[in-house]
């Protein structure tokens, strides 16, 4: 019988998983507090150790490690919370009829394309600025009736 041996998918989703706890645990008050912990414990052993360089050594080896692989972890997060937020804003270009669907995967834009997006949104949002008036345009009407169209589309049958 052959060995058990992880597949590229599970090793994928096992690393998916440690890494998810150790972000969680990282940013925890636990975490936080056992890591204060460990600095005061090493600040109250300097006179024993006589303020060595090896015993500054100690923490400065420990943080720098510890620093370096929590950088790598804490972007992993960051690419998947920027990625689901994609998600969720494609959702809703997608869903929305005047929207543009030129703008899904809008993060894939050269710089240039993204400039010329945002010099459009300024002008759009001068123009907003022109009119004072928020409840012309987000008024608890305007709220009601977009609700109710919303649901009449969800419960219409296709």
């Amino acid at each position: 019988m052959a060995p058990f041996l992880p597949t590229a998918s599970a090793r994928s989703n096992l690393f998916a998983r440690f890494a998810e706890r150790i972000t969680a645990g990282a940013g925890s008050t636990l975490a936080f507090c056992l890591a204060l912990g460990v600095v005061v414990f090493w600040a109250c052993t300097g006179p024993l150790f006589h303020y060595s360089e090896t015993w500054q050594l100690v923490i400065n080896t420990g943080t720098t490690i510890i620093t370096f692989l929590m950088v790598f972890l804490i972007q992993r997060a960051q690419n998947k919370d920027s990625l689901v937020l994609h998600l969720k804003l494609n959702e809703l270009i997608a869903a929305h009829k005047g929207a543009s669907n030129r703008l899904i995967n809008a993060q894939d834009f050269s710089e240039e394309e993204i400039h010329v997006l945002h010099r459009y949104f300024d002008i759009l949002a001068e123009k907003a600025a022109l009119d004072r008036d928020l409840g012309r345009t987000h008024s608890v009407e305007e709220a009601e009736e977009n609700h109710v169209t919303k649901q009449a589309a969800r419960h219409k049958p296709h």
